[in-house]
């Protein structure tokens, strides 16, 4: 058990504006992911269920895949937790929050969460995927937090869209980009502030959304509260938390979070041959194509004869035109049927009756987009550890 002066240093955050009191951390027991040094404590934070602890200053919390398999829509008390920095806001009062506007804007802003609130608004079911998911992975390993599969979750957003606020403010003529931060802050001053930035076409999209709510509720805190960035189908490194701060730009920004930090190869692939460097770099952006098995986990004993499995897939917004399962280890391949479309940033769930023949078996699920990309049969390498999407397998055993 953590003491209160350590949650309060970082391990947990108590909001008073939520009514989270002076709840205590728990770490509640252990598991172990099928990673090297897989075993990481369950631990339990105000307003979510025990999670994966990855590291407790800041929090990181990984969502148990199992969670998965409840269904498509991930619980705001089980969504996965990434940040950066250590000085995470405690004590947000929402009625005195307000978000700022300048920079290259004909009217400078600074909006209340009411003002928000009042906006037409608009809902969008999409996935956040944390860049580094899965990195836990990566053979060679490399640097970062050692990730198992759970650092995604797919929530219904509700909020204005950023381009509302922005044509409010009127971006003026020559801007570039804006640029987002968020009310958490370093505890060094020599640790670059948590800034990322967006190109003023992609920021006026329509979809990026200034988000307040999250399946049906307040964001909550470890989410993000009172308000964060939803940048559909781009690693989640861009859906800044607790952002309170837009700055247009009429240059394209070059602070430490996207000039060095989260960047991938400039190749096609956004990979590079197992242990050396990229020539070229660029900043880390949509989402690769995955599927999961959800319902069977690996090493499982199952029952000879009739079964169904199921799972998610998802990409960055082409959307999931068919999934294929093989039981045989890739020689052949059957089509899943998908199930509702909740829309293309959204997981889409599909299944599979078949019948297992007594004996060990290599199943493995593939998903391929509306524009054809797939997954590849073998796992591309980078040295930061993102955009894995390999094949995923799951070998069982029938009797």
């Amino acid at each position: 058990m953590l003491d209160r002066r350590e949650m309060m240093k970082g391990a947990a955050m108590t909001a008073l504006a939520t009514g989270f009191g002076s709840s205590k951390v728990f770490a509640t027991q252990t598991v172990t992911l099928p990673i090297g040094n897989g075993e990481r404590p369950l631990v339990k934070y105000p307003q979510k269920r025990p999670m994966i602890g990855v590291t407790s200053r800041p929090p990181q919390l990984e969502t148990p895949f199992s969670v998965f398999n409840e269904g498509l829509i991930t619980p705001n008390n089980a969504f996965f937790v990434r940040y950066h920095l250590a000085q995470i806001p405690v004590d947000i009062d929402p009625d005195k929050f307000t978000l700022e506007i300048k920079g290259k804007v004909d009217r400078p802003l600074k909006l209340s969460l009411k003002d928000l609130k009042k906006m037409p608004a608009v809902e969008l079911i999409a996935v956040n995927q944390c860049s580094g998911n899965s990195r836990g992975f990566f053979d060679p390993r490399v640097a970062g937090g050692q990730l198992g599969n759970g650092a995604m979750g797919n929530a219904r957003w509700r909020g204005v869209p950023l381009k509302t606020v922005l044509d409010k403010a009127g971006i003026q003529q020559g801007a570039k980009q804006i640029t987002l931060n968020g009310m958490d802050g370093p505890v060094s001053d020599k640790t670059p502030d948590f800034v990322k930035a967006l190109d003023v076409d992609h920021a006026r999209d329509g979809e990026v959304m200034l988000a307040y709510g999250m399946n049906d509720h307040d964001l909550p805190v470890l989410n993000g509260f009172p308000l964060r960035l939803v940048v559909p189908g781009y690693y989640g490194t861009y859906w800044v938390k607790h952002l309170n701060e837009i700055t247009v730009i009429d240059n394209v920004f070059d602070g430490f979070w996207m000039k060095t930090a989260y960047r991938i190869p400039d190749t096609p692939c956004g990979c590079v041959d197992p242990g050396t460097a990229p020539k070229a770099t660029i900043p880390i952006n949509r989402f690769t194509v995955r599927s999961f098995i959800t319902n069977v986990t690996d090493g499982a004993r199952l029952k000879a004869g009739a079964t169904t499995l199921k799972g998610i897939a998802f990409d960055g917004g082409k959307g999931i035109k068919d999934v294929a399962v093989s039981t045989d280890g890739g020689k052949n391949w059957t089509p899943a049927k998908v199930g509702k479309d909740l829309g293309k940033y959204s997981f889409r769930e599909w299944h599979l009756p078949l019948k297992l023949a007594a004996g060990s078996h290599e199943i493995k699920v593939r998903a391929t987009n509306n524009v054809g990309d797939s997954q590849p049969s073998e796992p591309r390498w980078n040295p930061a550890g993102y955009l894995r999407n390999v094949i995923e397998t799951v070998r069982v055993t029938a009797a």
